[in-house]
């Protein structure tokens, strides 16, 4: 388990977990990540606080793509909608009570979620900017908004030009908590909603913007967005929560509990509070239905050594659900009952272990200014500049104890059940896709004319008719010709492509089952692909390959085998600027950490056997094509004929089994050792797939699985 050195246990501090790089700051408001400067020194507390928060970055891509200036492609939002919400937005500024200057909204839920509901899509209202990541400032003159390279082509079509668009990442673009430094007035005021930040981001702001004499306040009472969006906002989820079936879980709740209890103990404290959406859904094997595409449900979980409290809306909650939880020694409590609830664990003199990076700033400062009221209580206030006090446990009181989650680490090493449920999904899924590619080459082939959303929706009609189907993964990115370049695009009805017979087709999609989630990217061509998309495709099929087949000592972090994947691009100099892996849950979250594979190599987690990754190199040539080819890999013990310095080595075993189109492959280019990984995909692939079809679909698969020859 990735953890803090010993000092973590100390009473209550943010100052150590920020740090003064404007970079890690930057981590915080922008859901992905960029490169770390080569010159930090790994043993720097600086890079450790880095680690720690890259650690949670579990985004699929990142992207900086050369773009036009948002001036010239920017119109589909109107004008005079965006200044009417920005105009009553700055109204809210000189209220009694709120007297700020700027007020900064991130993406994020009250739970740090990548993917939230719709009613705390908060940015995307006051923005206009529907993208995964991005984070928007606002002050009495300005608007500006931030996001990665996946979706500045996305945010100049939607941003209106009352706003400025931040490429972060670029040279020369400074981060929010920068440009707010320099842009307000001395003295000025910065309002954020503390339920809407990490502890460690809400710390990194006040940080930042105090060096030019600013300050940062946190607003309480009510969200500055929420006050002007309404009526019209959507109501909280309301989805019924399921029993996650054992069968599928492998491991009961009591004997999840008791091993965290066991970390507890080990770590000097008597409670901890779980905020993470897919963490609470994986301890208490429990499966919701809030949030689109993941299955959890919004709630707080606090576990103390004698007892747990599930913070959530009980109308959700079944007597089937209620049962399990029963039984597990679980009890009930009201979802916006938690603040009040850490302020008791303090007052009890509870030791409560919180993650800085997903536990928001709100419950944070709760359990500081309760612990502080403890003190003077007792006339034994702790000095919070006094070291000695820190680290030493011979005080009596609540303690603060500020480590990553060990649940996090837990739910990514799989176990049996959650594997033999993720291959056995991920067969179905492959039926469900040959049955697809099958239907979709025939209609293209005879002139049928299909936009993106409707070959979307199609492929969702082929999964529905697998067992134990859910829900899709993610929303599927059908992309053709140039807006397969766009990394994360979206296609709308109101405003998509035909697919086009003579373009490049980005196909990224994947699904929630009972047992398993699935994540796969094919990239194809109906008609002729050019000699250089050929080429591009190969390349990228052989950085593919490159990492299926590496091995490594274990506890590798995973940037170390980024470069795998991308050698074969750099040898014509190109490139792709995003990780190349992402952590997968288990019938959870597609997107998981703290396991990754990227050149964000801050991110120290080694990979360990039972590790979920994907496997997705690309290559994006911005307003023409982009290519991607995804599988998703578990990190397996490797049998090596040696094991220097007595460690053990790790491969990988392939989860996905779809054809990868051949007709894009220019063979000339492989070496025969990557020509025999590709007949020995196929044949597996024909092997494991080809039982579960019949008809066109089989003999589809079949015309795609033939072996091909080095000439």
């Amino acid at each position: 388990m990735h953890s803090l050195p010993s000092q973590a246990i100390r009473p209550l501090s943010f100052s150590s977990f920020s740090s003064s790089s404007s970079s890690s700051l930057y981590l915080r408001f922008i859901s992905s990540t960029f490169p770390i400067s080569p010159y930090f020194n790994p043993q720097s507390p600086v890079f450790a606080a880095i680690s720690r928060r890259l650690r949670r970055s579990t985004i699929r891509s990142c992207s900086f793509i050369t773009a036009k200036p948002s001036s010239d492609l920017r119109n589909t939002r109107s004008k005079d909608e965006s200044d009417s919400k920005l105009q009553a937005l700055r109204k809210l500024f000189s209220k009694p009570g709120i007297d700020i200057d700027a007020y900064v909204i991130p993406s994020q839920d009250a739970h740090q979620s990548e993917f939230i509901g719709e009613c705390y899509m908060r940015r995307a209202y006051i923005s206009g900017f529907t993208g995964s990541a991005g984070t928007a400032v606002v002050t009495k003159d300005q608007a500006a908004l931030w996001t990665d390279g996946r979706y500045f082509l996305q945010a100049e079509k939607q941003l209106s030009s009352s706003w400025i668009l931040m490429r972060a990442g670029n040279h020369g673009v400074p981060t929010p908590s920068e440009w707010l430094a320099d842009t307000l007035a001395p003295g000025g005021v910065v309002g954020i909603d503390p339920f809407l930040f990490s502890a460690d981001a809400a710390e990194d702001l006040k940080e930042t913007i105090s060096r030019k004499n600013h300050k940062l306040v946190y607003l309480y009472d009510y969200n500055l967005v929420d006050e002007i969006w309404k009526e019209s906002r959507p109501k909280p989820p309301k989805g019924p929560i399921r029993v996650h079936d054992l069968k599928y879980a492998g491991l009961d709740v009591a004997s999840k509990l008791a091993s965290l209890r066991s970390e507890l103990g080990e770590a000097g404290s008597s409670a901890i509070i779980i905020s993470m959406l897919d963490e609470i859904a994986w301890l208490l094997n429990l499966r919701g239905s809030d949030v689109p595409n993941s299955p959890v449900m919004y709630a707080y979980l606090i576990v103390e050594m004698d007892g747990a409290k599930l913070f959530v809306d009980t109308s959700k909650v079944s007597s089937e659900v209620m049962d399990h939880l029963k039984s597990a020694g679980v009890e009930l409590r009201p979802y916006d009952s938690i603040i009040s609830e850490i302020e008791n664990l303090a007052e009890k003199g509870a030791n409560l272990w919180l993650d800085p990076v997903s536990v928001n700033a709100a419950i944070a400062n709760a359990y500081r200014n309760a612990c502080d009221k403890y003190f003077i209580r007792l006339g034994n206030k702790r000095k919070s500049k006094d070291k000695t006090s820190e680290t030493s446990n011979s005080h009596v009181g609540p303690t603060g104890v500020y480590k990553s989650s060990p649940v996090s680490i837990a739910k990514a090493v799989k176990n049996h059940a959650e594997l033999e449920g993720m291959r056995n999904s991920h067969l179905r899924d492959a039926a469900a896709l040959a049955q697809f590619w099958s239907w979709l080459e025939e209609e293209i082939l005879n002139g049928v004319k299909l936009t993106e959303v409707e070959v979307a929706e199609k492929l969702l009609e082929f999964r529905k008719k697998q067992d134990g189907f859910v829900d899709t993964s993610f929303d599927t990115i059908s992309a053709s010709g140039a807006n397969g370049a766009i990394i994360h695009y979206k296609p709308e009805p109101s405003d998509c492509s035909v697919v086009d017979a003579n373009k490049l087709f980005l196909l990224d999609s994947g699904a929630q089952y009972v047992d398993g989630t699935t994540d796969i990217t094919r990239t194809v061509h109906f008609g002729e692909p050019t000699t250089y998309q050929k080429e591009c495709f190969t390349r990228v099929l052989q950085g593919h390959i490159a990492l299926d087949q590496a091995v490594f000592p274990q506890h590798t972090p995973g940037f170390v085998l980024d470069a795998f994947a991308r050698s074969s691009l750099w040898k014509i100099g190109l490139d792709y600027r995003h990780g190349t892996g992402h952590g997968v849950g288990a019938a959870l979250n597609v997107h998981e950490g703290p396991q990754s594979i990227s050149f964000r190599f801050g991110n120290m987690t080694g990979l360990q056997d039972g590790m979920i990754v994907s496997n997705e190199p690309g290559y994006y040539e911005d307003h023409s094509f982009g290519i991607r080819i995804e599988n998703l890999l578990v990190v397996r013990d490797a049998k090596t004929p040696n094991c220097f310095g007595g460690i053990g080595y790790l491969g990988f075993e392939k989860l996905t089994f779809v054809p990868i189109q051949t007709k894009m492959v220019d063979i000339s280019l492989l070496s025969v050792a990557e020509v025999n990984w590709l007949n020995d995909y196929h044949s597996q692939v024909w092997e494991k797939v080809s039982p579960l079809l019949e008809g066109s679909a089989r003999q589809w698969l079949w015309n795609n699985t033939r072996l091909i020859a080095k000439s």
